[in-house]
């Protein structure tokens, strides 16, 4: 089952509502808070995570709290031909969070980050040199105004 395919439920989503007020809280107390069995809350757990749907614990962590407080997104060009290869070395790259590709002029969105802006010119040549990639823009983030989210996505 892919994470596009699975379909939260009601009870999914109160289970990751409530996590999402308290993400160490036990089994055992979450179900007696939600009136669900432990039995009900860990096989829903399970089958989320064995699903996909679940991102790894460790993208909870904040980029900032790692030493790169710098933040960019990179728009790149390449030869259609070498696609595959593009990703392959994209993925090698820690500094890359994550990658789409997008509708439009621009082949690849990357988003990226780094410890200073020296250290992002490092990161954004080191995309640039990647295989099939012809052209790069790299545009730095100032701040954040509305974190990364889907609480409220969990509500409807």
């Amino acid at each position: 089952m892919t994470p596009e395919s699975y379909q939260l439920d009601a009870t999914d989503r109160r289970i990751l509502a409530a996590m999402d007020q308290d993400p160490r809280i036990p089994i055992m107390m979450l179900a007696q808070r939600l009136g669900l069995a432990r039995g009900t809350v860990q096989s829903r757990l399970e089958k989320l995570a064995a699903s996909g749907a679940l991102r790894p614990n460790s993208s909870r962590v904040t980029p900032a709290a790692l030493g790169r407080g710098v933040a960019a997104s990179v728009s790149a060009e390449l030869d259609q031909s070498m696609l595959d290869d593009a990703i392959a070395a994209l993925s090698e790259i820690p500094e890359v969070l994550e990658c789409f590709a997008p509708a439009g002029d621009t082949d690849l969105l990357i988003r990226v980050v780094a410890s200073d802006p020296d250290d992002l010119y490092r990161v954004s040549e080191v995309i640039r040199f990647c295989p099939g990639i012809t052209r790069t823009s790299t545009t730095m983030f100032l701040r954040e105004v509305i974190p990364y989210r889907t609480t409220g996505l969990l509500d409807g």
